[in-house]
């Protein structure tokens, strides 16, 4: 069959230029880290997470003092050039006492990401996956341990283990998963209706495997999100318990802690107050502003 060649006609040099690439290919995880990168507030939250780890981990090594020395002689001292952020009533270094603190509230930011990570997102997908009476047992415990104050729960674990950060751990990795686990279990009941689920059954694929390799890497977004939003509460979960006397013991030392310390002499040394509630704002914020930009980088909906 003879073509006529009407039926050609040379393409438009705009045209050619439509179906260019005009970037190169890019994974779902790259494109996450590039538009992370656009949004400052994130970038700042993460500069300011960076410094305050490093602080917390080598900032009492170039310190002549140690966060339990004593020295009555110079107790109540503002802040000066041999104490950055002044003396507490023993006179301790507030400086280093505060870097201590953050080690603490550090150490209770990872245990409470670990626990989130390991316990609810495995049972979350686990309840939503298996569903029917088994999703229904599942969460029906969850509810129970959702149910009880954590003020009770701390009170109650103080006497039976004692007061401490032993208690405080112990605390958070009991009930601080519940949250994850409804969270995954609602992402996992929706995504496992989709067609990739129902073709690595149909290859035989086990429960564990569809868990591990489909489900959860796909949940994993909104996992992360949730992990970084729910650090700040924990380290203001621990804050408050060692604030009321539910947390490490003298002379350990924690910002919350430190700030009901100062509560004694509050109108008269006001910055012994100061700092360690500013320390706790600032781990605060800089996790807040980390999370939003996760929030919208992680969100395929926004992905060009």
């Amino acid at each position: 069959m003879k073509i006529a060649q009407t039926m050609w006609h040379p393409i438009d040099r705009h045209d050619r230029e439509k179906e260019k690439i005009v970037r190169p290919s890019m994974t779902y995880w790259q494109d996450a880290w590039r538009r992370l990168k656009k949004n400052k507030l994130a970038m700042l939250g993460l500069v300011m997470i960076f410094l305050i780890f490093a602080l917390a981990i080598v900032g009492p090594l170039f310190s002549p003092y140690s966060y339990s020395d004593q020295n009555l002689l110079r107790g109540n001292e503002g802040p000066s050039i041999d104490h950055w952020f002044g003396t507490d009533a023993h006179g301790r270094d507030l400086y280093v006492r505060v870097l201590y603190g953050a080690r603490i509230s550090l150490m209770v930011a990872v245990i409470a990401t670990l626990v989130n990570f390991i316990i609810g997102v495995l049972y979350g997908g686990i309840s939503g996956y298996l569903g029917g009476r088994v999703d229904n047992i599942m969460m029906r415990i969850v509810d129970i341990i959702s149910t009880i104050p954590l003020v009770l729960y701390a009170i109650i674990l103080m006497v039976v283990v004692g007061s401490g950060l032993k208690s405080i751990i112990i605390t958070l990795g009991t009930i601080y998963w519940v949250k994850m686990a409804r969270i995954v279990r609602g992402q996992i009941l929706s995504l496992k209706e989709q067609e990739y689920v129902l073709a690595a059954k149909t290859l035989g694929a086990s429960t564990w495997r569809i868990l591990y390799r489909h489900l959860i890497p796909n949940a994993m977004g909104v996992i992360i999100v949730t992990m970084t939003m729910q650090i700040p509460s924990a380290i203001f979960t621990e804050s408050f318990l060692s604030f009321i006397g539910l947390g490490v013991s003298a002379p350990m030392s924690s910002w919350g802690s430190l700030a009901s310390d100062s509560l004694g002499g509050l109108r008269s040394y006001p910055y012994q107050l100061f700092f360690p509630s500013a320390a706790i704002c600032i781990t605060m914020l800089a996790f807040n502003f980390l999370g939003d930009g996760l929030r919208d980088a992680l969100d395929p909906r926004l992905r060009k």
